[in-house]
């Protein structure tokens, strides 16, 4: 339709506006025309030649390069770098490229491609999908291909190193969804360019890394976010909004669990002896990237790596990020006092099969002191008398003065119907990822940035692997990351990179 108006001679309103300003100027009716004046008729036509060609070449330019309303310019875009493409990269990213904000510039990930990588869409088996770069650059492509009038891109770069990609690209924002181990290394170099992050969690591998990623969060002041995506939910909201009117009295105690670890087969307490060869198009060296080397084996990726100490964060890590987000915004909890763990048999390669932790947070205004309870690996805590019989327990448990609470509803369910729901009194998400990505442009910070939750969060959740490493009660002086009743235990806090690597 824009082509064949452009064709047709008709006017748009800036044509003419510009005719009838040129008509009415460069008219002296019968006086004598000057050199003055017939300069002013030169610089005005050629102005309105100008204008009028513009005015042409605009009607003749697709409104998806133009913008308007439901369009958006690509100059007016945010640029994006996808690092890490594998199970949940590649399903970021696919929630990423729905964002007409968007532009996706480019992928990274140290695997060119190749199966064995974890899908969400349990029908077609759990560790079925392929992934890596060529996948993600592939999806990038086709994305952006069904929007162009041509039906066609090849735009989207494949990089196998985050850093070659950081410094030959100038994105405004990076996705990290790469293995725990390096989440701290990537995020930090995109930060310290003043990049928008958004890491999967936990933020960090070490406590360390964690304080270390948060600091720089806020003084580079750019947009941040957790994949922890049940902060964004109503959920979340009405457990706060529970406690807040008082539903259950001040809570003191607070008991969440996670089952078994879903991610893998359990591979046992040593390293597997053989060597084979290194995949090709994979990088075994930059997927290591700052942990101790060790020879490649099929045990530790493509995703495999959670089992391990040296790569992954146990469930606390993982899932603790998920869990105990909403108990932290709830509860308005920042650092614990102190930290204890206990677990099956513990061996100094990989995670035990079931743990549990106790964190102990002092007074904050007029909440009291509280104990917040962690098992995992199918271990539960206690089930609450008021529950009903044959009701399922969920995974969090409020234990208040006056009541308790399940989730985010009062138990016995009599009590929830009696109360119904509390005051609406905060303000609900737009979603997880628009969150960022409206920060990203200038909106409020998401619920899960790094400086306001997401630090201490993730902090607190890689003490317990401290103190379950320790194997004693910890006292923790949170605002000087410091562990006071034990020196050996404060090199738990971090690792000795490998040669090459820096935070």
């Amino acid at each position: 339709m824009q082509l064949r108006q452009a064709a047709r001679p008709r006017r748009s309103p800036m044509v003419a506006a510009l005719l009838a300003r040129e008509t009415h100027t460069s008219n002296p009716g019968p006086l004598k025309k000057s050199a003055r004046t017939r300069r002013r008729r030169g610089i005005l036509r050629r102005e309105f030649l100008g204008r009028a060609a513009a005015a042409a070449a605009l009607a003749l330019v697709p409104r998806h390069v133009l913008g308007g309303q439901g369009n958006i310019a690509p100059s007016r875009k945010t640029t994006l770098a996808a690092i890490g493409t594998g199970g949940q990269g590649l399903q970021n990213l696919a929630t990423l490229l729905e964002f007409p904000e968007i532009q996706v510039v480019a992928v990274c990930d140290v695997n060119r491609e190749s199966g064995g990588y974890l899908s969400w869409n349990w029908n077609q088996g759990k560790e079925q999908r392929t992934a890596g770069r060529e996948p993600a650059r592939r999806a990038a492509d086709a994305h952006y291909a069904r929007l162009a009038p041509s039906g066609t891109y090849t735009g989207t770069r494949a990089y196998a190193d985050f850093r070659e990609l950081l410094a030959r690209e100038d994105a405004d924002a990076v996705m990290v969804a790469a293995p725990d181990h390096t989440h701290a290394v990537i995020s930090m170099a995109a930060l310290n360019r003043g990049k928008h992050v958004y890491c999967e969690k936990p933020l960090a591998y070490s406590v360390f890394e964690a304080r270390q990623v948060t600091q720089a969060a806020r003084r580079a002041g750019v947009a941040t976010q957790l994949g922890n995506h049940g902060q964004a939910s109503e959920e979340a909201r009405l457990v706060c909004e529970f406690i807040a009117d008082g539903a259950i009295g001040p809570v003191r105690e607070v008991h969440v669990w996670s089952p078994a670890r879903f991610w893998t087969w359990f591979w046992g307490e040593a390293r597997p002896p053989e060597t084979p060869p290194v995949p090709d198009g994979f990088d075994w060296d930059l997927w290591l990237g700052p942990a101790p080397l060790r020879p490649y084996h099929p045990a530790y990726c493509p995703w495999t790596w959670r089992n391990w100490w040296d790569f992954g964060t146990g469930l606390l890590g993982d899932l603790g990020c998920h869990k105990l987000s909403t108990v932290f915004k709830a509860l308005k909890l920042a650092y614990p006092s102190a930290v204890e763990a206990s677990s099956t048999k513990l061996n100094p390669e990989t995670y035990p099969l079931g743990v549990i932790a106790r964190f102990e947070f002092p007074a904050r205004g007029d909440m009291p002191p509280l104990a917040l309870n962690w098992y995992d690996g199918g271990l539960r805590g206690p089930r609450p008398a008021e529950l009903e019989a044959g009701r399922r327990l969920e995974d969090v448990l409020y234990v208040g003065e006056k009541g308790k609470m399940m989730g985010h509803r009062l138990i016995p369910e009599s009590r929830m119907k009696d109360y119904g729901r509390p005051p609406k009194v905060l303000p609900r998400s737009v979603g997880h990822f628009k969150e960022w990505v409206d920060a990203c442009r200038g909106g409020p910070p998401p619920g899960a940035n790094f400086v306001d939750h997401a630090g201490p969060l993730t902090e607190t959740c890689l003490l317990g692997n401290v103190a379950l490493r320790a194997q004693q009660k910890l006292s923790w002086d949170g605002p000087n990351l410091r562990i006071t009743n034990d020196d050996d235990a404060a090199r738990l806090l971090h690792r000795e990179y490998r040669k090459g690597w820096t935070l």
